[in-house]
């Protein structure tokens, strides 16, 4: 095996440098904690980015994976195959939604969701001159679709002129949405709980106030729950917390447990809004990745691991607001379940490099001064326990 410095200068010399990476090399898994390539251990509150639910290396899923392998990885959307039949069904019956297409990505889910409300508008009166209401500080992700209902300047600038026909209004202020509202609106897109923006859920007030207002005028709601579902808010999909179904909603992450998948799901209406030839892809729900989401899902439901994330979010809840009330450097405390934002009066990234440096604890950033706690969602009040002494060690250092 090559150091850890001869890995990182052949990625820098030969990967697209699109990322600043922290200094380390993982090399395995095992739970909740991740293993170097120097053989340290850290405890993971990061999930690859809310991606882990079940942790590393779960035998179960791992055998899954095997079995799939030794079996058949990929035909083509030409023909059928049994575990995205076997995907398909288990995704419907948790979200409650009509019909499902597998992609290969968060973004590329995205992407098929906008492709349903340009479709449905413009099935209704075949013009071009649709709009689409998007949030501020949202995040949607990088392809240009994706990226054009992405409220962050910073993101946008250096790729315009981004598609046409997007407007932003202000995440859990409904009047400035109906601000935005007009003849040519076809859908409002939006997270059910804003993540890279700061960890803030939608209110009740908001979120029925869009549906009502997505009915009064025949648009589509679509909700982005990439990250915020797959039982990260102790529902399955954050939307089912209130009452409020989507016509359109996206979720990947957490779905494959590391596999590249994503989806698309539509209900109602949307559902028969696209044709054969709207839309494709060749990897998107092959039969590997499908039997990973199958697991996944099955595996969901025999361990309910839903009630744990109530358990343990609840938890891990208590313990931040003790560790907030000790440092006031800690100025709001935001989230639900397994996703939670601790916003600090100061700049967090000398917190979180010194967490994952230092204590060995695996943090990630929700813009400049929100440190993100997305774990997996297996994790047990002893790792809440720890994660939270790690921290308060940093923290120490920043009194």
């Amino acid at each position: 095996m090559r150091s850890k410095q001869e890995y990182i200068d052949k990625s820098e010399e030969n990967i697209y440098k699109t990322y600043n990476r922290f200094p380390v090399v993982f090399h395995h898994g095992e739970g909740v904690s991740l293993y170097d390539t120097d053989g340290n251990q850290y405890l993971d509150f990061a999930a690859g980015i809310a991606v882990m639910g079940l942790g590393y290396h779960d035998k179960e899923f791992d055998d899954a994976l095997k079995s799939q392998v030794d079996q058949l990885l990929h035909t083509s959307n030409l023909f059928y195959n049994v575990p995205v039949v076997e995907a398909g069904e288990r995704l419907l019956k948790v979200s409650q939604m009509d019909k499902v297409f597998f992609t290969n990505s968060g973004t590329e889910a995205i992407e098929g969701a906008l492709k349903i409300a340009r479709r449905y508008a413009y099935n209704k009166d075949h013009s071009h001159d649709h709009e689409i209401i998007a949030m501020n500080h949202s995040f949607h992700g990088r392809s240009l679709g994706a990226l054009s209902v992405t409220g962050n300047d910073k993101y946008q600038e250096p790729f315009k002129p981004l598609i046409p026909g997007i407007k932003f209004a202000d995440f859990n202020d409904l009047e400035s949405v109906k601000a935005q509202v007009n003849e040519k609106t076809c859908a409002i897109i939006m997270e059910t709980v804003q993540g890279e923006g700061g960890i803030y859920p939608a209110t009740e007030e908001f979120l029925k106030g869009i549906r009502a207002l997505c009915d009064e005028h025949d648009m589509l709601l679509i909700l982005d729950e990439i990250q915020c579902g797959m039982g990260r808010t102790g529902v399955m999909f954050a939307w089912q917390r209130y009452g409020v179904k989507p016509d359109v909603m996206t979720t990947a992450k957490a779905l494959g447990n590391g596999v590249p998948i994503g989806a698309f799901l539509a209900s109602g209406k949307a559902a028969t809004a696209m044709a054969p030839g709207d839309h494709g892809t060749t990897y998107g729900g092959n039969p590997f990745v499908t039997a990973a989401a199958a697991k996944v899902l099955e595996l969901f439901e025999n361990r309910n691991i839903v009630e744990h994330v109530k358990e343990i979010g609840e938890y891990l809840w208590e313990k931040v607001e003790e560790l907030a009330s000790k440092y006031p450097v800690i100025t709001e405390h935001r989230g639900v379940g397994l996703i939670q934002g601790i916003e600090f009066s100061i700049p967090v990234a000398p917190i979180v490099e010194k967490a994952i440096f230092q204590e060995k604890l695996v943090i990630i950033s929700a813009g400049a001064n929100i440190i993100r706690l997305v774990p997996p969602l297996v994790i047990e009040k002893e790792h809440v326990d720890a994660m939270i002494l790690k921290l308060e060690s940093v923290l120490k250092t920043c009194e």
